[in-house]
């Protein structure tokens, strides 16, 4: 049994006493079935790892975006609580209907409570909190729900209860905002979706994919250029393919053909998107991108790879060079 295997179990169990007792407000976390579930997958550029399924746009921006994801998330008020439930056609529990609200906006977030109170960035405060942040209860988490502001939150509470609007009951111990903010995207050197020049190979793609999902269009190009040289008709060794060098499985994630050049680039421009709500830099997104979310999450940052401490700066030098041109 793995070590994720034992704390997730251990986290059942603590739900489930949880259940016995009256004062109880939150509810258990799920199993870690799911969780395990996570590892094995394939990263963008073929590392093993964790591949994101990313149906959906993101919203641009933390303000409006997490308002979309309120009004994602009211959808499902009504749904029963059912404990490791994922599918409202059937049941969410907690981490299941927040995770599934954030698939809709292409951010692949962890399966179970504990992990989600690590996604995203640490939000300071309830104070601080806007619509669509996460917030996150007990020490060890045990409960999480969606932040919908004024002291309101969505929550999946309990066997016997159903998706329903709450107050914020009690003082969270992890409240996480997944959704990029344009001030992360500034300070990592990227400051807004832009244009390429006219003389770039695929310009114009880049530049609407950019507009459509908020990822600069230079990030865009100097990925295909670290990936592919701009080859269109590139397979690597690992079988990536394409101008964006997606993996099949993660192509057929995104629901792309990635040797088409205008389909590639919409799904790596929908995959850094979700990537960077995930990690909330585009440093660490580019990562996920060259070696898989899930290497990212075991060493919190970008990985010890060799491959993937040269890809990192190369692309983000020679987005410098495209943003000068």
């Amino acid at each position: 049994m793995s070590v994720a295997d034992v704390a997730s179990r251990i986290q059942q169990i603590q739900g489930q006493i949880a259940l016995l007792s009256p004062s109880t407000t939150a509810s258990p976390a799920s199993s870690a079935a799911f969780a395990s579930a996570l590892a094995g997958a394939t990263g963008a550029t073929g590392d093993t790892t964790v591949s994101a399924d990313l149906s959906g746009a993101a919203t641009t921006g933390a303000s409006t975006g997490g308002q979309a994801v309120v009004d994602e998330a009211e959808k499902y008020l009504g749904v029963p609580y059912v404990w490791g439930g994922t599918n409202p056609a059937t049941g969410l529990d907690c981490s299941g209907l927040v995770q599934h609200v954030y698939e809709k906006f292409g951010v692949d977030l962890p399966r179970v409570s504990y992990q989600q109170a690590t996604a995203g960035t640490q939000v300071a405060s309830l104070a601080e909190a806007q619509p669509g942040d996460i917030l996150a209860f007990g020490s060890p988490v045990h409960h999480v729900a969606i932040y919908m502001g004024d002291d309101k939150m969505i929550e999946a509470p309990r066997p016997g209860k159903n998706v329903q609007v709450s107050p914020v009951y009690e003082t969270p111990t992890h409240i996480r905002r997944v959704l990029p903010e344009t001030a992360a995207a500034t300070a990592t050197g990227v400051a807004g979706p832009g244009t390429v020049a006219g003389s770039t190979p695929y310009a114009s793609l880049f530049s609407g994919a950019a507009q459509k999902y908020g990822v600069p269009a230079t990030l865009l190009a100097a990925v295909a250029h670290q990936e592919s040289g701009f080859d269109a008709s590139a397979t690597s060794p690992a079988g990536a393919q394409g101008l964006m060098q997606l993996m099949p499985a993660t192509a057929r994630g995104l629901g792309v053909n990635p040797l088409d050049p205008a389909q590639a680039v919409d799904g790596a421009a929908k995959l850094l998107r979700g990537l960077i709500g995930e990690f909330g830099t585009v440093d660490k997104a580019l990562a996920a991108y060259n070696a898989g979310p899930g290497a990212v999450h075991r060493y919190n940052g970008i990985p010890p790879y060799a491959e993937t401490r040269r890809y990192v700066p190369a692309v983000l030098a020679y987005q410098k060079v495209l943003e000068n041109a």
